[in-house]
């Protein structure tokens, strides 16, 4: 499967409406982000089941700010609504296909009620 090519216009609706979203935020003059595409693009084929996307952060400037993209590439991956791993760097093969097993097995649930109680824990202290 190809990547996705993601916009303020798009994020929502793809996000929404797919359980599991890799997303890389990139930039064409980036040189660890050109190392990094071939093995975002590879993994993508080798996971058909996943969507694997990728913001311009050039581009959509909005979007890389309302996540707070300070260093790129970073890889965002979105499970359930919810984003789960959130590193900058380029990954190497191996270590994006360890992290890719480790986000399937995720028990959401256990996720949910851990991001819940942390909000209410930070509501508590304000």
């Amino acid at each position: 499967m190809s990547t996705v090519e993601l916009t303020k216009d798009n994020f929502d609706e793809i996000v929404s409406d797919n359980e599991f979203v890799l997303i890389d935020f990139w930039a064409s003059w980036c040189g660890p982000c050109r190392q990094f595409g071939p093995v975002f693009e590879a993994a993508s084929e080798r996971h058909q089941d996943l969507v694997f996307a990728k913001v311009d952060t050039e581009a959509q400037q909005e979007l890389a700010a309302a996540f707070e993209i300070q260093s790129i590439p970073t890889l965002m991956i979105v499970r359930d609504k919810v984003a789960v791993f959130a590193q900058p760097g380029a990954l190497p093969e191996a270590a994006l296909e360890d992290l890719i097993g480790q986000v399937r097995k995720l028990d959401m649930d256990e996720v949910r009620k851990s991001v819940a109680d942390a909000q209410a824990q930070g509501n508590a202290q304000q």
